[in-house]
C-alpha cells in the first residue's frame, strides 16, 4: 500500500495551495465581514479547472478523479471555506449527477457551462420540515403531460442566489413513497421561481445561502433527471459523494487552523521562551496533528474507493463524521493557543472556528452520519 502522492497529485495540490494563498487569502477577512460573494474568484477557479474537476474534458471539466478533488478542496478550505463550499456544491452536488445521469441534451445545455465555471449550480433537497431526509419531500411536481407543475419551498441552498441551474428534488406521487420522488433541472428566471433573502450566517459568510420558492413553475418534461421515480436514489448517491467534499472541507479547515496555531506558538513568547516549548501547548499541537492525519487518511480512503468504482457510501459518512469533529476541535484549540489574539479577526482562527461548525451540519448532521454508518454495520 503506497501512501505517497504521485507527481500529478502533488501538482494539483500545489496549484490549489498557490491559488488559495495568492488569490483567496488577501481579502478573505473582508469578504467574510461583508458577506461578499466574489464572481471574479469563482471565475478564476473555473479557469483552473476547479469547478468541474471530475467532469470529463468532453463536457468542459478537468477530467480528474475524486482524490484530486479532495486534495484541491483541502488546500482551498484551509484558507477560505466559503470558496470551498461554492466549489464543492458545484462539483459534488450538481456536475456529478448531471454527467452520470443526464441526457446528452442536458449535458450540452447545462453541464458544459457549469463544469467550466462559466455558470454555477445548486442542489435543492432541504426543506423547512425535511433536512437531508429525501423521503419527506413536501415540494411537489405534478405531471401535466408536457411539463411538471412544481410547487414548494427549499431551505439552506448553497449558491442559492448566484446559481443559474438548480437540481430540485420533489415528490411526484405520494402513494409510491420514495419511488415517487424525482429530480428536476430548474433554471433561474422560470416563471413562478423566486429566491428568498440571503441568510445571515455564523460562518461561510461569503458563500450565499437562500431559500427557494416555487409557485406553479412549469418544468419541461425533458428537464427530469433519470427515469420516473429515480429521484430518491439520485439524491442518496449525490449525498454520498457530497460527503467526501464536506469531509475534505473540514480537513482543510482543521489544517488551516493547525498551521496558524503552530506558527503562532513558535513566535509568541512567555516566561522567556516560545509557548510551543511549554508542554501544555506542545501536547495540544501533537493531538491536533494526530487527529488531522487520521482525518486525512479517512478522506483520502473514501475518495480512493470512489475512484476504484467500489462502494464508498459508508466510508464517506465515516470521513465526514470524523473530519468535521476534528475541524471543530482543532479550530477551538487554535483559538485557545492564540489566546486573546485568537478572538480577533486579523488572526483568521476565529473565522475558521465559525466555518468549522457548518461541516458538522450540512450534508447531514453528525447524528445522521452515525445512522448511515450503523445501518451499514448492522446489515451484515
Amino acid at each position: 500500500m503506497d501512501f505517497n502522492l504521485s507527481e500529478e497529485y502533488q501538482m494539483i495540490k500545489e496549484a490549489a495551495r498557490d491559488f488559495a494563498q495568492y488569490e483567496l487569502k488577501p481579502e478573505v477577512i473582508q469578504r467574510d465581514e461583508e458577506q461578499k460573494f466574489s464572481a471574479e474568484l469563482v471565475g478564476k477557479m473555473g479557469d483552473l479547472g476547479f469547478m468541474g474537476m471530475m467532469v470529463s474534458e468532453k463536457y468542459g471539466g478537468a477530467g480528474l478523479d475524486a482524490l484530486s478533488y479532495a486534495l484541491a478542496l483541502e488546500e482551498i478550505a484551509s484558507i477560505d471555506a466559503s470558496a470551498a463550499v461554492i466549489m464543492s456544491a458545484n462539483n459534488s452536488l450538481v456536475c456529478f449527477g448531471l454527467e452520470k445521469y443526464g441526457t446528452e441534451e442536458q449535458k450540452q445545455k447545462y453541464l458544459l457551462p457549469l463544469a467550466s465555471g462559466k455558470k454555477l449550480g445548486a442542489f435543492a433537497l432541504s426543506e423547512p420540515e425535511a433536512g437531508s431526509d429525501a423521503t419527506s419531500q413536501h415540494t411537489t411536481a405534478v405531471d401535466k403531460g408536457e411539463y411538471y407543475l412544481l410547487n414548494g419551498t427549499k431551505n439552506w441552498i448553497t449558491n442559492g442566489g448566484t446559481a443559474s441551474t438548480y437540481i430540485v428534488i420533489a415528490q411526484t406521487d405520494v402513494s409510491k413513497g420514495h419511488h415517487g420522488i424525482n429530480a428536476f433541472i430548474v433554471e433561474k428566471g422560470m416563471e413562478g421561481f423566486e429566491i428568498g433573502p440571503k441568510e445571515n450566517k455564523l460562518g461561510i459568510r461569503s458563500s450565499d445561502t437562500h431559500s427557494l420558492m416555487f409557485t406553479d413553475v412549469k418544468v419541461p418534461k425533458e428537464n427530469r433527471l433519470g427515469e420516473d421515480g429515480f429521484g430518491f436514489k439520485f439524491a442518496m448517491e449525490t449525498l454520498d459523494g457530497g460527503r467526501i467534499g464536506i469531509a475534505a472541507q473540514a480537513l482543510g479547515i482543521a489544517k488551516g487552523a493547525y498551521d496558524l496555531a503552530r506558527l503562532y506558538s513558535k513566535e509568541r513568547k512567555t516566561f522567556g521562551k516560545p509557548i510551543c516549548e511549554h508542554q501544555a501547548i506542545a501536547f495540544k499541537l501533537a493531538d491536533m496533528a494526530t487527529e488531522i492525519e487520521a482525518a486525512r487518511l479517512l478522506v483520502y480512503k473514501a475518495a480512493w474507493l470512489k475512484d476504484q468504482g467500489l462502494s464508498y457510501g459508508n466510508a464517506s459518512a465515516v470521513a465526514k463524521l470524523f473530519a468535521s469533529e476534528v475541524a471543530m476541535k482543532t479550530t477551538v484549540e487554535a483559538v485557545q493557543i492564540h489566546g486573546g489574539y485568537g478572538y480577533v479577526k486579523e488572526y483568521h482562527v476565529e473565522r475558521l472556528m465559525r466555518d468549522a461548525k457548518i461541516t458538522q451540519i450540512y450534508e447531514g448532521t453528525s447524528e445522521i452520519q452515525k445512522i448511515v454508518i450503523s445501518r451499514d454495520l448492522l446489515k451484515h
